[in-house]
């Protein structure tokens, strides 16, 4: 499968999302979005990364943009996840990778000496048309909410970078 391309539009999807809602991408043109793959619900990296989109929710809203976590777990594990964190924005759940091997995150990772196929940390920014405009790929956490924002902002009206 080839990889998305940044000037080419995102891979359309549909995924369950916590709050008994169905998700699809292209619903949601009209609007920046922030996708972000994470590996798994309530480990330390994941938890802290949702909580940086988490507090800078707001932020996001104001300058347009609806943010979006992808995983592998179920929705149940999602809707916990998202109760605990107090996450204003929805969790969907990808349990047969479809979504993740669209985008090209799935990775294999050394898990205790063990070779398992795996969520890379990524996040995709996409504009109002559904044309992928950033990616950030093997994300460190520390910043990333923050980084992901300034690009948000500086998204043209049109679409394109200013």
């Amino acid at each position: 499968m080839t990889r998305p391309r940044i000037g080419r539009k995102a891979p359309d999807f549909r995924l369950p999302a916590t709050g008994d809602q169905e998700i699809r991408l292209s619903d949601l043109r009209g609007k920046k979005v922030v996708l972000y793959f994470y590996p798994r619900d309530n480990t330390p990296g994941c938890t802290t990364e949702g909580q940086n989109f988490r507090d800078l929710y707001n932020r996001f809203r104001r300058n347009g943009a609806v943010v979006l976590g992808v995983s592998r777990d179920s929705l149940a594990a999602h809707e916990r996840f998202r109760d605990k964190q107090g996450f204003p924005f929805h969790l969907l759940s990808d349990s047969d990778e479809k979504v993740c091997r669209r985008y090209d995150v799935m990775r294999e990772k050394n898990m205790y000496g063990r070779k398992v196929m795996g969520i890379e940390r990524s996040t995709f920014l996409i504009d109002e048309q559904g044309v992928l405009r950033q990616e950030w790929r093997k994300v460190k956490v520390k910043g990333h909410a923050e980084e992901v924002l300034e690009a948000v902002r500086n998204l043209g009206k049109d679409g394109q970078d200013r």
